[in-house]
């Protein structure tokens, strides 16, 4: 059996189902993760893609027979699997899920005990190496199966209590895209006294018949927005496809831009934690830092992707992180994701300032921010030395691609570690500054 070495990511495995991952790889992996990591017990989840339970019981079938127990919480999201790894008694956590891929795709996410994750640096090279070997030691005993479903509910108690009750009625819409988040509705759905709900999508469908179960896309938003300014609601929340990440809509029917919620939450947070360090995608608007330094928050910048994330903030000891893709990384979930907590947390804020969305999304709007523009070149690092070379002058930061800052603008310039592209994000404090040193970066790295 061969094995497609590009599954492997830099965050998790993933890939078009039967043609780059079927059940004969994931049966590999499940043998190479025992082998590597010498696994006694393992906690499993999956999402509910159509391919999604055949690789389940093969990656069982890998674990067990590598001599590993397996804890199977059934369907379930991601930032449950990581909340089990830390609770439960496992060594480590894997979710068979393709995130906010299509549903042509499938893949897995790992993580060891306490959500501590597996990625580039950090045993996906072993993994993978040994899987595409497939020469595995013969095991005597095999290990056993259990079932814990109702783990589910404990965490769902648990998240729940971070709602603040009692402080006004809000109306959301949320649209679920058919995929995991429909998992956790109930949670939010414990208190009718204080949110009126509204659904877009809320049946499973592992073929994503209505949109891409992606909310950084803003064309997959269209259908909430509309609903958001037809309900006259408050709030309305995007979930990807297996809930690790969440989009916010505006009362104005206007996308909020996912740094934005970053600063928003670390508020939150900052009540908690005054005076924590907190983690920022490097590709975030400087109004973000700003802000969280102003609410008395130390305030660094992280690499993306969110396992280097989540290695980051154990090695600096964060309390919180914010991805510009809508990863929201928590000190209450052992720093990985907890999608709904990021909800309650901007509803807390919400009840309790009495603001609307919009508004207190305004004090953040002090720069004009490009938007990630992707360009596709033969040759990376060429790009980055004549960038460095044509703005020696400015403030270099080399943590993720290239970074340089001048008094009124900045931009980063990085490889994607999924597509074969460079990445450009460039922010200035005026539209016209913003729109001309676009232009100028661009002639750099499309010329490569």
């Amino acid at each position: 059996m061969k094995i497609n070495p590009e599954i492997f990511k830099a965050y998790d495995i993933r890939g078009l189902y039967s043609k780059e991952i079927d059940e004969d790889t994931v049966y590999n992996i499940g043998r190479a993760i025992v082998a590597y990591l010498n696994l006694k017990r393992i906690v499993i989840g999956r999402d509910i893609r159509n391919s999604s339970e055949s690789l389940r019981k093969s990656l069982i079938e890998g674990i067990t027979d590598g001599g590993a127990d397996v804890v199977d919480i059934g369907v379930a999201t991601t930032p449950m699997i990581y909340y089990a790894s830390g609770k439960m008694d496992v060594d480590a956590g894997a979710i068979i899920t393709a995130s906010h891929n299509p549903a042509e795709y499938n893949g897995m996410k790992l993580c060891l005990k306490g959500a501590v994750p597996i990625g580039e640096g950090s045993g996906m090279e072993d993994i993978k190496e040994l899987a595409i070997k497939g020469k595995f030691e013969e095991v005597l005993e095999k290990g056993t199966v259990v079932e814990q479903l109702e783990f589910k509910k404990g965490y769902k108690e648990y998240v729940a209590s971070f709602f603040k009750k009692g402080l006004g009625q809000k109306k959301l819409v949320i649209d679920f895209a058919n995929a995991m988040g429909i998992e956790e509705k109930d949670i939010l759905e414990k208190f009718s006294e204080d949110l009126k709900l509204e659904y877009l999508y809320d049946d499973f469908d592992g073929s994503f018949p209505n949109h891409e179960a992606n909310p950084l896309k803003t064309e997959t938003l269209e259908t909430l927005q509309k609903k958001v300014l037809a309900t006259g609601s408050d709030l309305g929340i995007a979930y990807d496809g297996d809930s690790d990440r969440v989009g916010f809509v505006d009362e104005k029917g206007d996308a909020v831009p996912m740094d934005y919620v970053t600063a928003l939450i670390s508020k939150e947070i900052l009540k908690k934690h005054p005076g924590g360090l907190i983690l920022i995608d490097l590709r975030s608007s400087n109004a973000v830092r700003e802000v969280i330094q102003e609410a008395g928050g130390e305030v660094r910048h992280c690499r993306v992707g969110h396992s280097l994330i989540k290695a980051q903030m154990r090695a600096e000891g964060a309390i919180f992180a914010g991805e510009l893709s809508g990863h929201y990384f928590f000190e209450e979930n052992f720093k990985a994701e907890m999608t709904v907590l990021a909800v309650i947390m901007i509803l807390n804020l919400l009840n309790e300032t009495g603001k609307t969305m919009s508004e207190l999304t305004e004090e953040l709007k002090r720069y004009h921010h490009s938007g990630e523009i992707n360009s596709e070149v033969k040759n990376p690092q060429e790009v980055f030395r004549q960038l460095k070379e044509k703005y020696s002058d400015g403030k270099l930061n080399e943590l993720d691609g290239v970074r340089i800052d001048f008094a009124d603008w900045w931009f980063n310039v990085r490889a994607s570690n999924t597509e074969p592209k460079i990445r450009l994000n460039l922010e200035a404090k005026d539209k016209k500054l913003m729109e001309d040193k676009i232009t100028e970066v661009l002639e750099i790295v499309r010329s490569n």
